[in-house]
């Protein structure tokens, strides 16, 4: 029983996507394909890289990368192609530079002021949560009698 546990649980683990007939005969170019697709996202899931996609679209992008690169391409030669033809969102990790540094930026910049306006905010808190010197007499009037 714990055996077969064993079996389906290590077949449970991520399989990549690459089919047979993708594979290139050249182990290096291949090894260069499959760096470069771990870097290019499924524009139909999203959030997955191409060698882990099952779609139709990865599929063809996985092809087209083995393409460029059987054609001579370097590595960034073939990205730039690929990016040129799908844009950056094709990039798991776009460069942090041009329009893109607005991006990168704007989390923090946002974060930052959103705590420079509530600094502010608590300390005028705190300081009307203090009693003043009369309202401490009166409290301490009020707690005398009541003894």
């Amino acid at each position: 029983m714990i055996r077969w546990l064993v079996i389906v649980l290590a077949l449970a683990g991520p399989a990549a996507a690459v089919e047979p007939g993708e594979i290139l005969a050249d182990p290096a170019l291949e090894a260069r394909a499959r760096a470069l697709s771990q870097g290019l996202r499924c524009l139909v899931c999203r959030n997955e890289n191409i060698d882990d996609s099952d779609a139709e679209l990865a599929r063809d992008l996985r092809l087209l990368v083995r393409e460029r690169l059987v054609e001579g391409d370097t590595d960034g030669q073939a990205m730039n192609y690929i990016v040129a033809r799908y844009g950056e969102y094709v990039l798991l990790r776009p460069d942090a530079g041009g329009v893109n540094l607005i991006l990168w930026l704007a989390g923090p910049v946002l974060l930052l002021a959103g705590i420079g306006m509530a600094l502010p905010l608590l300390r005028h808190r705190r300081e009307e949560d203090e009693l003043s010197v009369e309202d401490r007499a009166r409290l301490a009037k009020i707690m005398a009698d009541e003894t």
